[in-house]
């Protein structure tokens, strides 16, 4: 006669609510989520005209820019590196491009190559002086803003290019969706964003950036070129900046030597800070990075609508860049 013993139950693999619960409010973008919600409310309450169409369409044309130019700030801040360079060398581009179609001639597509290329070049200027010569990275694109700054305004002669060739302005065309008009610049910046997230969070070049930012001896002796990786992270940057630069023609429709000598050097480290990248590296989302560039538009397009003069926007944005890296150095410190 043979008997049956019962079976144990084996534990639940399934995770519970109150785990799902934990996961969710641990992710990495839900600060930024909860920033921008609380945001839009803010200025939703204070302005009749922040929730219209129009309104929230101008915002996004605004922020692709800066967008674009948050991306590679966003992959050399993973790095545990910083591009003080970006603003001016995106001006150089765009003169670049801009006084090749208009004071030689040149047909516009090779001269919007030929500015990115410009860009691109000085992406691989700050990665050689990083890697080669170890300089830190926040002297080298200290150096490199100075440079890009002098060659723009020697180079245009401190002349505005106008009357601009239509292929130049293609990104700033609008289309019309859900009651409002945008970009294809925008378009343009969410396929950036697309691509780059799928680079590193698919790819084990994406895990190789997060594992040097992380930690770079131990990078190092598991097999990566960290020279080269970090080369190929400050060459990409700068052909974020290139095409940041074209969008800036097509929004503008001019070749402006003052354009990107303020605010987008700040704005694009605004937005990545926001978007709860550590400025330590290893750490970040280029999804928060995209919530980040919205919640700095947001912002300058709120405080317009409100009657806030400009100098206290950069007052409002100084105080979020230093809330932001506070929080950084806190959950940083936590985790040592």
């Amino acid at each position: 006669m043979t008997t049956t013993e019962p079976v144990s139950e084996r534990p639940s693999t399934r995770p519970t609510a109150l785990q799902l619960a934990q996961r969710v409010a641990t992710a990495p973008t839900v600060g930024p989520v909860v920033a921008l919600v609380a945001t839009m409310a803010f200025f939703s309450l204070k302005s009749d005209r922040f929730l219209h169409a129009e309104n929230l369409s101008l915002v996004l044309q605004q922020v692709m820019v800066v967008g674009v130019l948050a991306v590679g700030q966003t992959l050399i801040i993973l790095t545990a590196g910083i591009d003080l360079s970006v603003g001016t060398v995106m001006a150089v581009g765009q003169i670049v491009m801009t006084k090749l179609a208009i004071a030689n001639g040149v047909p516009a597509i090779p001269a919007i190559i030929l500015g990115i290329l410009t860009c691109v070049g000085f992406g691989i200027l700050n990665g050689a002086l990083v890697t080669g010569v170890r300089l830190p990275a926040f002297i080298v694109t200290l150096g490199t803003f100075n440079i890009a700054f002098a060659i723009t305004h020697i180079y245009s002669n401190d002349l505005t290019f106008t009357g601009l060739p239509s292929e130049m302005l293609f990104f700033g065309r609008t289309f019309r969706l859900f009651g409002a008009d945008f970009t294809y610049g925008v378009i343009l910046m969410l396929v950036v964003f697309a691509v780059t997230w799928y680079a590193l969070t698919q790819t084990a070049w994406g895990r190789h950036v997060y594992a040097v930012g992380d930690d770079p001896e131990a990078a190092r002796l598991t097999g990566i070129n960290i020279n080269r990786l970090l080369l190929g992270v400050y060459t990409i940057a700068g052909l974020t900046y290139g095409i940041a630069a074209m969008l800036l023609v097509s929004r503008t429709e001019l070749g402006d030597p003052n354009a990107g000598q303020t605010t987008e050097n700040l704005d694009s480290i605004t937005a990545v800070v926001l978007g709860g990248t550590s400025l330590f590296g290893g750490r970040g989302t280029i999804v928060g990075t995209l919530i980040g560039a919205v919640i700095v538009g947001i912002f300058r397009n709120g405080l317009t609508l409100i009657g806030v003069q400009v100098i206290y926007q950069y007052l409002v944005t100084g105080i979020l860049v230093i809330l932001a890296v506070s929080v950084d150095q806190l959950t940083h410190r936590r985790r040592l």
